[in-house]
């Protein structure tokens, strides 16, 4: 399959996905009888982005918002899934790492973000760091939890024949037990990157009162539905993209992988 074909079907994989949201966006606000000045259907977001006298305006600001959120959740998605992937290989070295951290990984999971994000703030401030602190956190600990496990369950034959040709513990974790845990590692970036997107509204929302997470509060506040309606469909649109980026990825990388032999 060549390239152009894995992307059309990427993009129409996508296209159906978004057909989907819009149809159960419509859907929501006809079965619950949401009044019409608070719910705002998709024709109402195209004529306030497309066909309105200041929908050149409401773009721009909506792109700039945009950058913003999106900066914030791939740091925090690129720093969280590192942290992650690091944490579970020391793991995997030392079981003494594992028993001593794992179980304080799963206690810290279990405290809400939203009580976490004033600590955060006080120590990291109120700019970039802080939302990718809190951002990356969303997207640490699945991604430890699914990684550490993967590792583990690698197929003992596998691990048993390159220590039989003398692969070191180090080796072998590298030849067997990375790649044969990698569909762990791209279910967790799928499930993941929304999360990284939604921390990064929170962080927005709750430390730095930039990008979509802000405006959006600002919007609901100011009775700016319009506004409000279309940053939400903005975020889910991007949640699927990024959804279905990552799952085009993996499909190549995997493709890559299988046709290399360990040595």
């Amino acid at each position: 399959m060549t390239i152009a074909v894995r992307i059309g079907r990427g993009l129409l994989s996508a296209s159906v996905s978004i057909a989907v949201v819009l149809l159960a966006w419509w859907g929501f606000l006809q079965f619950f009888d949401v009044l019409p000045f608070i719910g705002k259907g998709p024709t109402d977001v195209w004529r306030w982005l497309v066909t309105d006298p200041e929908a050149g305006a409401h773009r721009d600001l909506m792109w700039s918002e945009s950058y913003t959120t999106l900066r914030d959740a791939f740091l925090g998605l690129l720093f969280g899934t590192v942290a992650a992937v690091v944490a579970a290989i020391a793991f995997n070295l030392s079981s003494a790492l594992q028993r001593m951290f794992m179980p304080i990984a799963m206690v810290l999971r279990s405290v809400p973000l939203v009580a976490m994000t004033p600590i955060i703030v006080l120590v990291f401030g109120r700019g970039l760091t802080a939302v990718t602190v809190i951002a990356g956190i969303v997207t640490f600990f699945p991604t430890l939890v699914n990684v550490a496990l993967a590792l583990r369950a690698t197929p003992q034959e596998s691990i048993d024949l390159l220590r039989a040709y003398g692969a070191s513990p180090l080796r072998t974790l590298f030849k067997v037990q990375v790649p044969s845990s990698l569909p762990a590692l791209f279910a967790s970036l799928r499930i993941a990157a929304p999360l990284a997107l939604v921390g990064a509204l929170l962080a927005e929302w709750l430390a730095t009162g930039k990008g979509l997470g802000y405006s959006i509060l600002q919007a609901s506040a100011l009775s700016d539905y319009n506004g409000l309606w279309s940053r939400v469909a903005l975020v889910t649109m991007y949640s699927v993209v990024l959804y279905k980026a990552i799952g085009g990825v993996e499909a190549a990388v995997m493709k890559r992988f299988s046709t290399v032999a360990p040595r």
